[in-house]
């Protein structure tokens, strides 16, 4: 066992599940893989249990009965890891529009330069995004913009989805307590971690739009983000 987990939360993700696996097993810095899949009708639980004999003991399924979102297969997976004895806990998507190649520096910054929240920031060294049209660049950067500007916390990328977490901050964390399921997740995640006076830093990264298979993205995830950020901040000024 690693001291060291990335969970890949999947759903018809057959395509890219094998490949991004491998990717993560090829690191330099050994990492264990936790899958959580939401019952993919294109079989994408069942080519990860194929793979679990090759790589046994270190590549792990959760399947899920269905789809409910990010945020609640990131946190069933969280528990899952709590449950072990890993120390650093990596959110990474299966897409390939995180390199794997950059786990390292995100641990590194957690592991060596004492951070207990380390996020992989498409926008803290300029606009580090690939193949992603003028207009979601703007959807995105524009986001993590009034993310910033509603919640203070001074993070570039807010929306962010490469993160690895120090234990500590998901066991300080009430994890029964995060409300969002789409992509505004993320933003909670990192605004409880802030609340909580943990040391944030970001890496930059090179974001690459994905390849294969379709994008999770939709009009209901956009306006969580939008809607549920001003609650969020709202009830934390309430709970002062």
């Amino acid at each position: 066992m690693q001291d060291a987990i990335v969970i890949i939360p999947t759903y018809n993700e057959i395509e890219n599940i094998e490949a991004i696996i491998r990717a993560v097993f090829m690191q330099d810095k050994a990492f264990d893989v936790l899958v959580v899949d939401d019952n993919s009708p294109d079989g994408t639980g069942t080519k990860v249990k194929s793979l679990q004999t090759e790589f046994k003991n270190r590549l792990h399924l959760l399947s899920r009965l269905k789809k409910t979102g990010l945020g609640t297969a990131y946190i069933e997976g969280f528990k899952w890891c709590l449950e072990k004895d890993y120390d650093y806990i990596f959110e990474m998507d299966a897409d390939f529009s995180h390199d794997p190649n950059d786990l390292i520096y995100l641990y590194n910054a957690c592991a060596i330069e004492g951070a207990d929240l380390s996020i992989g920031s498409r926008y803290v060294d300029g606009v580090n995004v690939v193949n992603w049209p003028m207009s979601r660049i703007l959807l995105s950067y524009g986001a993590s913009k009034y993310v910033r500007l509603i919640t203070r916390m001074k993070i570039c990328d807010t929306t962010a989805g490469f993160v690895c977490y120090k234990r500590k901050v998901l066991e300080t964390i009430n994890l029964n307590d995060i409300k969002f399921v789409g992509y505004a997740f993320q933003i909670e995640m990192k605004f409880k971690a802030y609340l909580k006076q943990f040391k944030i830093v970001e890496v930059p990264v090179i974001f690459t739009d994905r390849t294969k298979g379709k994008s999770k993205m939709s009009g209901s995830i956009i306006s969580e983000a939008i809607f549920g950020v001003i609650n969020m901040k709202l009830k934390s000024l309430f709970a002062k």
